[in-house]
């Protein structure tokens, strides 16, 4: 079964340059200085786990919901307030 699953047209549709160049950076002896790759060792792991389950805990069935664009807009009215 040869099935097509296709357009034509994505044969010759471009790599996306971003996917390529951070494809380098799963390299362990690449040291990248690109913009938007913060070394993971500051990242607040435990801080966005804790939020988060605080988060599912009060109010999960409506932060997994599709919503607006904007996101949950309670927490939207918290951001600003702060």
């Amino acid at each position: 079964m040869n099935e097509k699953l296709f357009a034509n047209r994505m044969g010759t549709s471009h790599k996306s340059f971003i996917r390529e160049i951070l494809k380098v950076t799963e390299d362990p002896n690449i040291i990248s200085f690109a913009g938007g790759l913060p070394n993971p060792e500051f990242f607040p792991v435990k801080e966005i786990t804790n939020a988060s389950l605080r988060v599912l805990e009060e109010n999960g069935k409506n932060v997994l919901q599709y919503s607006t664009t904007e996101g949950y807009l309670p927490f939207a009215d918290a951001k600003d307030d702060n």
